[in-house]
């Protein structure tokens, strides 16, 4: 049997062995860590591309883990949604931690170097997992590694407020965590099985003798998720985290991390819990609300903020709302539209905070006040930070303006035009805080650490290159990427 069927696995496990081996190269073989973080995500992006290939010429299917079937074996279902999700955390995630090789020798102290490398291989594994297993309870142990994991990067860096915000994150991560685990147990409570298939086909028959557990387990699902994924109000721990973070680690959790969380709550919604259930209770009613209230509240957040990271993270919370509200409105446009959305807001958040690290390891300095005429002196992160601004915004030709056109489209087709309008407020939210730091950067005039800033590494100039080029290629030729999207979203709704 050729390596090229056990690529599910593989591409989990390959980067958990190596995640492994970084502390042991940190010691006696430092100059390898770099080579081979960037190997081990290679080889998992190379095969989520393979596995996006097979899924779109052959569709969909199962590997059973060591060739036991379930419910007794694991199972990865490797489905439109699952390749599209692994491909834009390999993908992302590359780029991010090739910024990262040179970003974090100013970050970090250099004997903690592949520990960080540790971790982000570890991060990388449980979000590749947490998208292609087919069964709660690995779902659940792929959540908890991602958690420590990501608190890790967050810590690492050894200052007070990144401890702080580490800390708060822990806790608040730990309730979600709890929610997800009594969510579990009340499902195998009732049906008797963890792997989503057989859930699936149990839960219809034991819906009336069971129905307040299985609600109430819905309820956790979208508590534990929801405060994981930072969807409002549970978005507490989101500002402080991500703005104090190394920059590459504020990348990966607003352009990844909190993302994936969203995934898992579309898997259980339109996968797992039957369609009458829906009805039973506003469930998705109160994901439009939340979602709404995300958008307006965290532009309206960011509006005030003058440290850069700081804007940005409240910015992040407003577009974990767009994915939600994709989700909420159950229409095929829509749904299109916020799944197109984790993949432009990955490209375009993750740009946006690596032109700001850039930006503090330039000239360090975080205030948005103090940045006047840094477009003269340092061009590349500028234009960056420009594209990325005008695609959250939604200018045309930008990758931003494609998920907002669906999602605005869905909220039509379902007669809810209150949610288009949302939309159309919400860019222009996003231009009052992001086109005068764009205006600032290219007509003030630079002084001081701006003035002279330090010359910028060339990985660091190719990541964010490789960003900008994507959220214009993205938003010309939005057919590269709306193939699989649109699969996606027609088999998740049942239309294939």
């Amino acid at each position: 049997m050729s390596i090229v069927n056990h690529f599910p696995v593989l591409a989990v496990v390959v980067l958990l062995l190596f995640a492994y081996l970084m502390p042991l190269l940190m010691r006696w073989r430092k100059e390898w860590c770099v080579p081979a973080t960037l190997g081990a995500i290679g080889f998992s992006l190379i095969a989520s591309l393979y596995m996006m290939w097979q899924v779109m010429t052959t569709g969909p299917f199962m590997y059973q883990m060591g060739s036991w079937a379930p419910p007794w074996g694991i199972e990865f279902s490797i489905d439109y949604l699952a390749v599209f999700a692994t491909m834009t955390i390999t993908i992302v995630g590359l780029i991010v931690i090739y910024y990262g090789t040179q970003d974090l020798l100013h970050e970090l102290k250099e004997q903690v170097m592949g520990w960080y490398y540790t971790l982000y291989l570890l991060l990388m594994a449980s979000m590749i997992g947490m998208v292609l297993t087919n069964d709660l309870f690995n779902m659940f142990v792929f959540v908890e590694i991602c958690a420590i994991a990501s608190c890790g990067i967050i810590s690492i860096k050894e200052s007070r407020e990144c401890i702080e915000a580490a800390f708060k994150y822990l806790v608040l991560s730990a309730v979600g965590s709890g929610c997800l685990l009594l969510a579990i147990a009340m499902i195998y409570m009732v049906t008797g099985h963890l792997n989503f298939t057989y859930v699936a086909q149990a839960l219809p028959q034991v819906m009336d003798l069971y129905p307040l557990n299985i609600l109430v387990s819905l309820a956790l699902f979208l508590v534990g998720l929801g405060v994981k994924a930072a969807l409002f109000p549970l978005h507490v721990w989101l500002p402080d985290a991500h703005s104090s973070a190394p920059s590459p680690s504020s990348a990966v959790l607003s352009g990844l991390v909190i993302k994936v969380y969203a995934i898992a709550m579309i898997k259980l919604l339109y996968k797992v819990y039957p369609p009458e259930l829906l009805g039973m209770a506003p469930i998705m009613n109160m994901i439009l609300w939340m979602a709404t209230l995300a958008i307006i509240i965290g532009s309206m957040f960011a509006i005030v903020q003058d440290d850069i990271k700081k804007m940005l993270a409240y910015s992040s919370i407003a577009q974990i709302g767009y994915v939600f509200l994709g989700v909420g409105l159950m229409s095929e446009s829509a749904l299109q539209g916020g799944i197109l959305h984790i993949f432009n807001h990955a490209i375009m958040k993750s740009m946006l905070f690596l032109s700001a690290g850039a930006i503090i390891y330039a000239t360090g300095t975080r205030k948005l006040s103090d940045l006047k005429g840094i477009g003269i002196t340092l061009p590349v992160p500028t234009i960056a930070f420009s594209l990325g601004a005008f695609a959250m915004v939604g200018i045309p030709i930008t990758n931003g303006f494609i998920s907002k056109w669906y999602l605005a489209l869905g909220s039509l087709d379902v007669g809810r035009p209150f949610f288009a309008a949302v939309i159309l407020v919400s860019s222009l939210l996003n231009g009052i805080y992001y086109l005068p730091i764009v205006v600032n950067a290219f007509f003030g005039e630079p002084e001081g650490a701006v003035a002279e800033p330090r010359p910028l590494p060339r990985q660091m100039v190719v990541s964010l290159i490789l960003l900008g080029s994507g959220v214009i290629l993205f938003g010309v030729f939005p057919s590269l990427i709306l193939g699989v999207v649109s699969k996606a979203a027609q088999s998740l709704l049942g239309l294939l």
